[in-house]
């Protein structure tokens, strides 16, 4: 497997979203280990999450969220895709009807 080495403001976006997990962490007064353990992870992963590391899973931040009591941010990804809106309206097809001609209708 190959790795892939990210934009940088992909890899200031992951940065920033381990800062807010791990803020999120210490305003819940949790120690890594008790989040770690209740995360089902270790540390040393708990400490790469909070790192916005890109080589852990997204199970594994996922499972830090729930423990955080958090699982439900996960839902706002691409929740309001507005490109992808843009892109699927640009390509859709209306079908218009042709006009009725009320001649022929009228002479029958």
């Amino acid at each position: 497997m190959t790795s892939k080495t990210l934009l940088p403001l992909h890899r200031r976006m992951l940065l920033e979203m381990g800062e807010n997990i791990k803020m999120a962490r210490l305003r819940r007064r949790l120690t890594t280990t008790q989040v770690a353990e209740r995360a089902n992870i270790t540390r040393t992963t708990l400490y790469a999450i909070e790192r916005g590391a890109e080589t852990v899973s997204m199970g594994a931040y996922f499972s830090v969220l729930v423990a955080l009591r958090l699982e439900h941010d996960i839902l706002l990804l691409a929740k309001d895709d507005e490109f992808g809106r843009k892109l699927q309206d640009a390509e859709l097809v209306v079908k218009k009807r042709a006009p009725k001609r009320k001649a022929e209708h009228e002479g029958k």
